[in-house]
């Protein structure tokens, strides 16, 4: 194994990460056609224990939806939950009154600070064919001190992340979605929420998506702070080679990060990873489900101020709100009138 290669472990049903990171979950869930009214057709619920999150039976999951797969109304604090949505549509709504219908590339990001409750439903829009949905969930990390920030909902339409496009001496062409960091040659960067630990340039967050052609060849560069720690997940495609060494197989591989490193696509299909990226929070961590703080007692807290306030109340109807049956995209903010929707000038 290469030295530019620090550690391997496997891909299961939860990734491993690294500081500042805490949490990474793919989830890959082969819906059938709708029912008409957002949920599965077809398929016999009743055998299905709801909660049980990575079953799979018959190639999908409901999480904790019983009639809309998904999550209904749950509550979070002391972290920030980044969404990046590969194919199908999620319902988010929330505590702060915010909304929205993603996906297709969208990107959501959630600073939970010192309390939200949201929802996460996967409507399946299309009573024709197959609601397929494929989306990563990352949990990163909060400082104490921001910890007990005001909430905040953000929004990337895939429209306006920043990309490379690389193609090498030999016309391969690598792609570069870059959701969180810096990297030469893509456009501006996107401004994470202003509490979070990844809007201080310093602590050097990336979060990328990379797609090597077959045959393609991209040298990841370095990361710009020492102390950064890098993790890339390889989980698509036959042959990937890494600073001149042919991997063994999909896995997550912590880099040396000072180091810059030649990929190499060796197969026949395309290659896909994720890179996670950044400085350490390096401070206790003590999770209880939902809630991420530094210590027991700010969990027992955390649980006390839940039950006494619900995190500001939920202003819906229902526990697992859903947006109609129109696959339109778009984002209702806090207190905004008009909605946000893809391609339009912010």
């Amino acid at each position: 194994m290469s030295n530019a290669i620090l550690n391997k472990q496997p891909l299961g049903r939860l990734w491993p990460t690294l500081d500042p990171f805490l949490f990474c979950a793919h989830h890959l869930d082969a819906y059938p056609a709708s029912n008409g009214e957002l949920g599965v057709q077809a398929v016999e619920l009743e055998e299905r224990e709801i909660g049980s999150d990575f079953g799979n039976k018959d190639g999908f999951n409901m999480y904790h939806g019983e009639v809309v797969p998904g999550f209904p109304g749950h509550p979070h604090r002391g972290f920030e939950t980044v969404t990046l949505v590969r194919e199908g549509l999620i319902d988010h709504s929330d505590s702060l009154g915010a909304a929205a219908r993603f996906g297709n590339g969208d990107v959501q990001w959630l600073t939970a600070g010192k309390g939200i409750m949201h929802s996460e439903m996967f409507p399946l829009v299309h009573t024709d064919k197959p609601n397929p949905l494929e989306l990563f969930q990352i949990w990163l990390n909060l400082p104490a001190a921001s910890k007990m920030v005001a909430p905040h909902f953000t929004m990337f339409w895939n429209e306006r992340i920043p990309r490379l496009v690389h193609v090498d001496e030999g016309g391969k062409r690598t792609e570069i979605a870059v959701v969180a960091g810096a990297l030469e040659g893509a456009q501006q960067p996107l401004s994470p929420p202003p509490e979070s630990w990844a809007a201080d340039p310093a602590h050097d967050v990336a979060i990328w998506t990379i797609t090597l052609a077959p045959g393609a060849r991209w040298t990841m560069p370095a990361a710009h702070h020492a102390k950064a720690r890098r993790m890339l997940y390889w989980f698509v495609g036959s042959g990937l080679q890494l600073a001149g060494d042919a991997l063994d197989g999909h896995a997550a591989y912590e880099l040396d990060g000072s180091r810059a490193v030649e990929l190499v696509n060796t197969g026949s299909e395309a290659v896909e990873c994720l890179l996670m990226q950044g400085v350490p929070i390096a401070e206790r961590v003590a999770q209880y489900g939902p809630f991420v703080m530094n210590s027991e007692q700010e969990i027992m807290q955390a649980m006390q101020d839940f039950r006494r306030t619900q995190f500001g109340g939920w202003p819906w109807k229902e526990n697992d709100p859903v947006h109609g049956a129109e696959p339109r995209r778009f984002a209702r903010h806090p207190g905004a009138t008009q909605d946000e929707v893809p391609g339009v000038a912010a």
